[in-house]
């Protein structure tokens, strides 16, 4: 009966998702592109794009009743923990980017995880100084860093919020006791999780009474998470930072192998910070990130260097167009691997990786063929030199954007960093493994010390870049941003080129090849690109392999002159993008 239910409930949501890309593929093909946004204080639709169709009901529910992009972002963020916990999470943390429409301003975020105050540089390190490896780090108590992500959607909420904030989380309350179906991805993850791992709260969540593994179509309930969102919903974010929550999340990460350092203290004294947005302009618009922990400024550093090629004059089909991307991200990413770190902790030259005559230099490092090695940092002005940090970012993570009815904006990414996090769960929601982000050693083979070191009360080096764009008057243009560890600046950098250089609806733009070249490898999906391209790509040294690292889950919206919505959703997932009707 159960089972039958369920089948319905997919093949419902197949078929909505089915006439959803009929529609906006019918809207991006006749949207204007490059076009102005319209005139502020300009009514526009609703708007929600999410990785997943609940997540963005939940987003367009809180906004037919009146509420803002700020108030829908607290309910697609718990809907997201519970129908896509392999990304994100109440125990996980992230970045907000926020445009607020009256006054043109945006803000900026910080919800990262931090260390335990007892965190130390070695706490990844084995008895002979040998990193830990990778997966025993994950799984460990040592993973988890304090969540933000609560947090600092309540902060949000507290400065641009308009409807209760206990008014945001009875649908996903309601889902939790009732049960939801299981999506052919979160299968696929499952089983992944369940032949790998060694995390006995995951599989016994994840499994059936006689231990097979749950399937797509299968009903799963979470009645202990429904639980948290009321007692949340009445009693703010603090929940997972006072009392019984905040005890079970401190006893789960000091239980063994390899218990953590975390202490009552350390969540309860966690606070989100407002960080200075990074704003820089881009041909006719301007693109804002969030500044370091986040990778905003590399993002901003990429997008710098091809302002200074030619590659707007080229197009998808040309060779020499992803050539020109492939060796601008490596020189960023040279740049941004060595220097950004949290900046409480280490001097982060910002003003100098985007400085002009910097990128001037920089660009010139972008030669007729691909250089043979891996491109060396440069030394940007106010720059103090440290070690590299080769850190491999790891996936699971969520983007969203949310647009109300008065034209204000959430542009948020949010992660449990690995899939499902350190496997470990307090109360139906995953601990982060964010600590494994910093690096695992504290210094290079030259004695170099390591921005992205750990150190009790930090906050690990993050590669998401939620972006929000205007145009040269401040006015909203789009927003955009993705999930990927290392791989995200890249694939956000190629949605801008696709949206701002080519003249591409945003729904192409995600759907363009991805390609990440970092260091000496080139990874990208080889068999997307066009004929002649990867042919081209080779003659000039760069040789694409296919697969490696996180899939990107694209998802932004272009507010086009008329007022109209362009949105799109990466079809790598199961995201939908979705336009407000008001019954």
């Amino acid at each position: 009966m159960i089972l039958s239910r369920s089948l319905k409930l997919l093949g419902a949501g197949l078929a909505a998702l089915a006439l959803l890309n009929a529609t906006a593929l019918a809207q991006t093909v006749t949207a204007p592109v490059r076009a102005p946004a319209p005139q502020a204080g300009a009514k526009v639709p609703g708007f929600v794009a999410a990785a997943n169709l609940m997540a963005v009901e939940a987003g367009l529910s809180v906004l037919r009743r009146g509420g803002s992009a700020a108030d829908a972002a607290v309910a697609v963020q718990v809907m997201l923990g519970l129908v896509e916990p392999q990304s994100s999470g109440i125990g996980g943390g992230g970045f907000v980017m926020h445009y607020e429409a009256k006054t043109g301003k945006v803000t900026a975020w910080n919800g990262r995880e931090t260390a335990p105050a007892a965190a130390s540089p070695t706490m990844f390190l084995d008895e002979d100084g040998t990193p830990l490896k990778r997966p025993d780090a994950i799984r460990s108590g040592r993973a988890t860093g304090v969540p933000g992500a609560m947090a600092v959607l309540e902060a949000v909420h507290g400065r641009y919020g308009k409807l209760p904030w206990n008014s945001l989380f009875e649908d996903t309350a309601k889902v939790a006791e009732d049960g939801f179906v299981v999506t052919p991805r979160l299968e696929d993850q499952i089983k992944r999780f369940i032949s790998q791992d060694k995390s006995p709260d995951g599989a016994k969540y994840f499994s059936h009474p006689d231990g097979t593994p749950l399937r797509t179509g299968d009903l799963l309930k979470n009645p202990a998470y429904a639980g948290v969102m009321r007692r949340m919903a009445a009693k703010g974010a603090g929940v997972l930072h006072n009392g019984p929550i905040a005890q079970k999340i401190v006893d789960r990460t000091r239980a063994g192998p390899y218990g953590g350092a975390m202490t009552a203290a350390d969540l309860a004294g966690y606070k989100p910070q407002e960080i200075p947005p990074l704003c820089r302009p881009y041909r006719a618009y301007v693109l804002c990130a969030p500044s370091p922990p986040a990778s905003g400024v590399g993002l901003l550093e990429l997008m710098g260097l091809l302002e200074r090629t030619d590659i707007a004059s080229r197009g998808p089909t040309d060779p020499q167009a992803w050539y020109l991307f492939a060796e601008a991200s490596r020189v960023m990413y040279a740049d941004r691997d060595r220097y950004v770190g949290d900046p409480r902790f280490v001097s982060v030259p910002v003003e100098g990786l985007l400085n002009a005559g910097y990128l001037d230099t920089r660009a010139k490092a972008i030669g007729q063929t691909a250089r043979s090695g891996a491109h060396d940092a440069g030394l940007p002005p106010g720059a103090k030199l440290v070690g590299i940090d080769a850190t491999a970012e790891v996936p699971g993570t969520t983007h969203f954007v949310v647009v109300d009815g008065e034209g204000n904006v959430v542009s948020m990414t949010t992660t449990v960093e690995s899939f499902f996090g350190s496997g470990r769960m307090v109360e139906g929601f995953f601990l982060n493994n964010q600590m494994t982000d910093f690096s695992f050693r504290p210094t290079e083979k030259d004695g170099a010390p390591t921005a992205n070191a750990v150190a009790g009360g930090k906050r690990p080096r993050s590669s998401m870049t939620p972006v929000i764009i205007l145009d040269k008057q401040g006015r909203f243009v789009g927003a955009i941003g993705s999930p990927g560890g290392n791989n995200i600046p890249a694939y956000v950098a190629k949605t801008l080129v696709g949206v701002l250089d080519w003249g591409l609806p945003l729904q192409q733009a995600i759907d363009l090849p991805n390609l990440v070249a970092r260091g000496t490898d080139f990874n990208g999906e080889a068999h997307k690109f066009a004929p002649g391209v990867l042919e081209g790509l080779k003659a000039r040294g760069v040789e694409v392999k296919r697969g490696a690292g996180e899939e990107s889950g694209l998802h932004g919206v272009i507010l086009r002159a008329d007022g109209s919505i362009d949105g799109g959703a990466d079809g790598r997932r199961e995201g939908q993008a979705r336009v407000l009707v008001k019954p």
